[in-house]
């Protein structure tokens, strides 16, 4: 018996498999759970929506939040492609939390978000969970700060087998199609967050000295395109493909650092490189005087960072975690590693904990030097103790 469970059941039968998969994590936990959260993957929207509600509706007196997704993690390893149901069940006595659902609605030439509580002084952390084809994700995490001070956001953007219109989220005891569900929690019991970006830096650290929104035009003084044409071509053979399979780049967290080095970076992915304007488009907005340094990524950086993150963060917390939600990249899983079961079991061997659930999202978010960002190809991790 334990504070904290979790269980994945696959099958056709997607609530046949929620039922399953909510039995088995509910029944080892000490007592009624407090929170249960529920992440289900399927090919019929309907029945997605159905498996998740089931979950709901067995954990009655419970907080409850879900989504669909790609593939789902829980039991000790992912899924994807297939129908499957991830149950992530936990008591956390002392632990508030307090539901929301956000919608972004028309106003003038832009959407604005409404629905989100006021934050206490007590709330440690917010949950997100969000419908990236009809809420402005990126918008609403960037200028998280206004609304919610310093507060870690943790979570990912759903999916569905089709799309938008097979987007499911959940949320106690209902099914939400549109817009975002989260959840405001308070209380000892959270513990902190883990995010791994998985790059490591090539070639040197550059200033930027010509931008206009997300267009880098000069990098130290040359135009961007053919500063990035040198180092390319100066690097070796490996890491000339692994530049062509996705180029990253780098944008300096603490600008007044003498070296930046691999984990000083918030990742960015290189859109397009433009010969004739000599520019490169990224995927964030950058300033003039600015650090950048472009990054390459395979599965041993990826799988090293991930690891040296959860060390660190393990002797920051005395080793204090009892269970995990993980939001991994759908494009990492089977895509980057051997095994879509990579970024689960790297949890739960190195903190040293069997309660793991998730899902592999469309997109994870997740703070970085004390900001809450958008990211791809991440893992991103919320902890808790009983």
């Amino acid at each position: 018996m334990a504070r904290f469970s979790d269980a994945l059941a696959t099958g056709v039968d997607l609530v046949s498999a929620a039922e399953r998969a909510a039995l088995e994590a509910l029944g080892r936990l000490d007592g009624p759970a407090d929170l249960v959260c529920v992440f289900v993957s399927g090919f019929d929207p309907d029945e997605v929506a159905l498996a998740g509600e089931r979950v709901m509706a067995m954990a009655e007196g419970a907080t409850t939040i879900g989504c669909s997704a790609d593939g789902v993690i829980g039991g000790g390893r992912g899924t994807e492609g297939q129908g499957a149901v991830s149950v992530w069940a936990a008591m956390l006595p002392g632990v508030t939390m307090t539901p929301f659902e956000l919608a972004a609605v028309p106003e003038g030439d832009h959407l604005a978000v409404v629905g989100m509580l006021q934050h206490t002084p007590a709330d440690r952390a917010v949950l997100l969970l969000t419908n990236p084809y009809t809420f402005p994700t990126h918008s609403f995490v960037r200028r998280s700060e206004a609304i919610l001070g310093d507060l870690p956001i943790v979570g990912g953007l759903a999916d569905g087998a089709y799309g938008g219109d097979s987007v499911r989220l959940f949320l106690q005891g209902e099914t939400v199609q549109a817009g975002a569900v989260g959840l405001l929690i308070g209380g000892e019991g959270v513990l902190g967050t883990v995010v791994s970006q998985g790059c490591r830096p090539v070639g040197p650290s550059m200033v930027v000295t010509k931008a206009e929104e997300n267009l880098l035009l000069e990098l130290a003084g040359v135009p961007a395109y053919r500063k990035l044409e040198d180092i390319i071509g100066a690097l070796p053979p490996e890491e000339q493909e692994l530049a062509a399979e996705g180029l990253h780049i780098g944008i300096a967290i603490d600008e007044y650092a003498e070296r930046h080095e691999s984990g000083d970076f918030l990742i960015r992915g290189v859109l397009e490189a433009d010969p004739e304007e000599g520019s490169i488009t990224i995927g964030d907005v950058v300033e003039v005087g600015q650090t950048v340094r472009f990054q390459v990524r395979d599965h041993d950086t990826a799988d090293s960072d991930l690891l040296e993150q959860l060390r660190l963060f393990a002797r920051d917390t005395g080793n204090a975690a009892e269970g995990a939600l993980l939001f991994s990249c759908n494009g990492r899983g089977s895509a980057m590693f051997p095994s879509a079961d990579h970024d689960v079991r790297c949890v739960r061997q190195t903190l040293g904990i069997d309660a793991v659930g998730g899902f592999f999202a469309a997109g994870e978010i997740g703070p970085v030097a004390g900001r809450n960002h958008l990211h791809g190809f991440t893992a991103c991790m919320l902890a808790f103790r009983g």
